[in-house]
C-alpha cells in the first residue's frame, strides 16, 4: 500500500453545476487503480476502478457508446 494521498480533480468540461465526479489519476502508477468519487460528497464512498477498466470506460464515453453525456 502507498502512503500517497489521492489528488482529486474534475474534468475541464465540468460546468460546475454540481453533477460531477472527481478522479485521482495519480494512484494509477503505484496502485493500478483510478479512484472515483461524487464531487458533492467529498467524504462519501470511493469507487476504485482498475486502470484498464477506467481507460475502457473513457474510450466508450468518447466513442458515444453511452449516448449523450
Amino acid at each position: 500500500m502507498t502512503t500517497d494521498s489521492p489528488r482529486w480533480f474534475k474534468s475541464s468540461y465540468s460546468n460546475n453545476g454540481g453533477a460531477c465526479v472527481e478522479v485521482a489519476a495519480d494512484l494509477v502508477a503505484p496502485l493500478g487503480v483510478v479512484p472515483v468519487r461524487d464531487s458533492k460528497n467529498l467524504n462519501g464512498p470511493v469507487l476504485n476502478a482498475s486502470a484498464a477498466s477506467f481507460a475502457s470506460f473513457v474510450a466508450g464515453v468518447k466513442a458515444g457508446e453511452f449516448g449523450a453525456v
